[in-house]
C-alpha cells in the first residue's frame, strides 16, 4: 500500500510529484489512472487536485501524441512516417 493510500491520510504535492516523475508516453495512461485515484476525494479547489488535473491533461496528450524531442532532420533527410493511424 502506498503512503497516500493509507486511510485518513490526505494526498500531498510530494505524493503527486512522486507519480509525475516517471511519466513517459509508454506509461502515461497508467500514471494518469494512479493520479486520478490520488486526487479523487479532494475538493475542486485543492492545490493537489488542480495540479493533478493539469498533469492528467499532459499525460493524455503525450499518450496519444508522444513526446517531441531532438531537432528536425538535416537538409535532404526524409521525414519518418507517423505511427498514428
Amino acid at each position: 500500500m502506498s503512503e497516500y493510500e493509507k486511510p485518513g491520510r490526505k494526498p500531498t504535492m510530494e505524493d503527486l510529484k512522486a507519480l509525475m516523475g516517471p511519466s513517459t508516453p509508454h506509461f502515461s495512461l497508467q500514471i494518469r489512472n494512479r493520479i486520478r485515484h490520488l486526487i479523487a476525494g479532494l475538493p475542486a479547489d485543492n492545490q493537489v487536485r488542480l495540479a493533478g488535473e493539469r498533469e492528467i491533461a499532459r499525460l493524455e496528450r503525450i499518450a496519444f501524441e508522444g513526446e517531441h524531442r531532438g531537432h528536425p532532420g538535416e537538409p535532404g533527410e526524409r521525414e519518418l512516417p507517423s505511427i498514428q493511424r
